[in-house]
């Protein structure tokens, strides 16, 4: 008989056999990692890529065995943004040809990017190397938790084409991150934030050596993995929905957030350790 929990879902990725066009996927147990694979340009991102990363994150939600996504670019940069041939010259195009539906349903779709990041119950932990510019600091920012480099090269560069520091959420979520004065900085000026600086502003969670850096974010992604998985994801989401809340609702939500995770296995697991004085084994139910 099919799991009631399951049997309303809609067709989805089928994580068991992923094997993405646009990017690399690997999985080790609960932990996926996401490689943005063209080294040869420092891992810009195309159109098809833009969107096989929107699906995948939406899927993520459907994906019951994943619970950690750990993102990174190859060839010890991480992504340089949108392909300046395969992106912004299409868009210089629609530009010309006053074609104003075809670029709103791109900066749609961009931003439904984030949108399916911050939406998915799995942490997302990002390490970062290299150049890390335009929408490739964009998936930076929405991820959950940063490690980062002292090389490493972060830059809100839209202001550079003539466009907006607005741009896939970044003046909402890059705020709460760094300080409004700090966010306004970069958004305004689309200078390059040092890896040194960015931890230092609070981007960056964790500074590491350069051939260490995706061990550290695969670390912290297990540690996370091993936890209470399911309360993790209440953590995710309580964050994300509490942006737009007042104290008290915040308060309520958090109060009826906490209950329902009292009624999990873990909540008594977790318990049971204490009073044995052994470490937890918890099991995200």
């Amino acid at each position: 008989m099919t799991d009631t929990a399951t049997r309303f879902r809609p067709a989805r990725i089928d994580f068991g056999r992923f094997a993405p066009e646009h990017f690399l996927w690997q999985r080790d147990g609960k932990v996926a990692t996401i490689t943005l694979n063209r080294p040869d340009r420092k891992n810009p991102l195309t159109l098809e890529a833009y969107a096989e990363l929107r699906d995948t994150f939406r899927d993520l939600a459907y994906a019951d065995g994943i619970k950690v996504i750990v993102i990174t670019g190859a060839g010890g940069n991480f992504c340089s943004g949108g392909d300046v041939h395969e992106i912004i010259g299409p868009l210089v195009e629609m530009q010309r040809n006053s074609n104003m539906t075809g670029l709103l349903a791109f900066t749609r779709m961009t931003g439904d990017l984030v949108k399916a990041m911050r939406a998915c119950p799995q942490p997302i932990v990002a390490a970062i190397d290299g150049v890390c510019a335009g929408a490739g600091a964009i998936i930076a920012m929405a991820s959950d938790l940063r490690c980062g480099t002292a090389q490493s090269k972060v830059a809100f560069l839209f202001v550079r084409v003539g466009l907006a520091g607005a741009d896939m959420g970044a003046c909402n979520i890059l705020p709460r991150i760094i300080g409004v004065g700090r966010a306004a900085e970069l958004l305004y000026t689309g200078r390059t934030m040092d890896g040194s600086e960015a931890e230092r502003w609070g981007f960056y969670n964790k500074l590491c050596d350069r051939d260490a850096v995706l061990a550290e974010a695969h670390g912290l992604a297990r540690s996370l993995a091993d936890g209470p998985t399911f309360a993790h994801a209440m953590t995710k989401r309580c964050i994300h929905q509490e942006w737009n809340m007042g104290i008290d609702e915040a308060i309520e939500a958090e109060a009826q957030a906490q209950a329902i995770c009292m009624q999990t296995k873990d909540y008594e697991r977790a318990y049971e350790a204490f009073v044995g004085k052994r470490k937890p084994a918890f099991a995200g139910n």
